[in-house]
């Protein structure tokens, strides 16, 4: 039976397979933080409509923590493939703090710098001010940061059973 990978790969338009299959971490990396992102939303604007309703900093935090230790275990199970011990969650959960430091900055900006938020404007203002710096402008920001300090320090060793060459392959050479 193909796996769920192989199944969307076996829809994608033909000249496009080899592009997704050269950069499979990073797109794998993007599945991770979309649905992240979605987690992100729903506790953000659960937590902001009920019992964080003043705190929208707080709300955004605690929606992206949350989303952190989801991503850990994705991004180590699929996206990056890490096999062996768990040595990588301390440098892992590093980057996140520091990511979620980078998601929470133009939300502060835009509501405290800015004074972006009621009474300073109106609460659909208010609102999509916060949208579109906590959610959207901060998770891109803090999603490029991610994705660079995870390569870079975090998942350095990846073990792909579906790469073309193990790592104990030299390279091919350039012609």
């Amino acid at each position: 039976m193909p796996s769920p990978t192989q199944r969307v790969l076996a829809k994608v338009p033909g000249p496009l397979r080899p592009i997704l299959l050269q950069h499979r971490s990073l797109v794998k990396f993007l599945v991770v933080g979309g649905s992240c992102f979605l987690l992100t939303l729903v506790i953000n604007y659960g937590l902001k409509l009920t019992v964080c309703q003043n705190k929208p900093v707080v709300a955004l935090t605690i929606g992206t923590a949350v989303a952190t230790v989801f991503s850990y275990i994705l991004n180590r199970q699929w996206s990056f493939r890490s096999e062996g011990s768990h040595k990588e969650a301390i440098p892992f959960f590093a980057v996140s703090a520091l990511a979620v430091g980078v998601n929470d900055l133009p939300l502060l900006v835009s509501r405290y710098v800015f004074d972006l938020h009621t009474p300073h404007v109106s609460n659909f203002t208010q609102e999509v001010c916060d949208f579109l710096s906590g959610m959207i402008v901060g998770t891109l920001v803090a999603m490029a940061f991610r994705y660079w300090a995870m390569k870079k320090f975090v998942f350095t060793t990846r073990a792909d059973p579906a790469s073309p060459r193990t790592a104990a392959e030299p390279p091919a050479p350039v012609r």
